[in-house]
């Protein structure tokens, strides 16, 4: 099982029902993986190291600092490279232009720990920066797809002056199963998640929670986690698919928004082709009376000369 110390000892608590707050903006993944057993766990899995000496790992996530109303979640410099993770749990193919801000702030605060000067004339190292998404969400994706800062570019001109590249990674059940096996605290995290899902379809979002919290702890899935941060772990994901469930309304709202602008586009395409219709056809009206008008004048001026 897991190795979490609770803060002051491991208490199983009563059924606790929170309502959602919102000053919980951290998320279960954040928390789990901040613990540097896990967070090298995880590393181990996707690079097919065998790392064991969590010391090797140098946190350097920019705690308190926001951009674009969302911070980083994981940010740590090993072998020389400089990680940024985050999880999501909507699709958002602007993370690489995220990314780039945040990362330029990294960059700026290394810069200033290690007394580096940027007006040397030798060649200034800097740790290569890794980028990854570990997506959770309900919209359907592959296994692994990738984001791109060029895609965001109003024009493409063959090779972008600037790229910067995510890699998504599908943590949601039943995905990326060779990962999934080779670090089990994100296999435990994948089934609570799924289950909190499950529940949901016919609980309320609280109730959902804690039978999902209440089930893991029975058949051990993130079991020390879980009693050691109940309250809080239950408050975060109420927080977390209260948050989810607002933003699958929005993104409805403006499907729908955008179907309606469609709609009305269309329907004002129709109207001026019919305008432009009519107005050939009394344009042709038109002509054909002129020339009716014509053919009789012509008529007239011939018998007048006949005369």
């Amino acid at each position: 099982m897991m190795e979490l110390q609770a803060g002051s000892g491991v208490q199983e608590e009563q059924s606790i029902l929170p309502a959602a707050n919102k000053k919980y903006k951290d998320t279960i993944f954040r928390m789990l993986f901040s613990d540097k057993k896990n967070l090298l766990s995880l590393y181990n899995a996707l690079n097919g190291k065998n790392y064991s000496d969590c010391d090797n790992l140098e946190i350097v996530t920019l705690e308190n600092a926001i951009y674009m109303s969302m911070k980083n979640d994981l940010a740590f410099i090993l072998d020389l490279d400089l990680f940024l993770w985050e999880h999501q749990s909507t699709y958002n193919p602007n993370i690489p232009l995220r990314d780039l801000m945040y990362i330029a702030k990294e960059y700026e605060k290394y810069i200033k720990e290690k007394g580096i000067s940027l007006y040397s004339s030798r060649q200034q190292k800097i740790p290569a920066p890794q980028f990854i998404v570990f997506y959770n969400g309900n919209r359907k994706i592959g296994e692994r797809m990738e984001h791109r800062l060029s895609d965001a570019y109003e024009t493409a001109r063959g090779e972008p002056a600037l790229e910067l590249k995510v890699l998504v990674i599908n943590i949601n059940e039943g995905h990326n199963q060779k990962l999934m096996e080779s670090c089990r605290i994100l296999k435990e995290y994948a089934q609570y998640v799924s289950k909190v899902r499950t529940y949901k379809k016919t609980l309320s979002l609280n109730e959902a929670v804690e039978k999902a919290v209440d089930e893991c702890i029975r058949e051990g899935i993130l079991r020390e986690f879980l009693l050691a941060n109940k309250a809080e772990v239950v408050a975060m994901s109420i927080f977390e698919y209260d948050r989810e469930w607002e933003e699958e309304i929005l993104r409805k709202e403006e499907f729908e928004a955008g179907r309606e602008t469609e709609r009305k586009n269309t329907e004002k395409q129709r109207l001026n082709a019919e305008k432009e219709r009519c107005r050939a056809e009394s344009e042709k009206i038109r002509a054909d009376n002129a020339e009716k008008e014509l053919l009789l004048l012509k008529e007239k001026l011939a018998l007048m000369q006949g005369k």
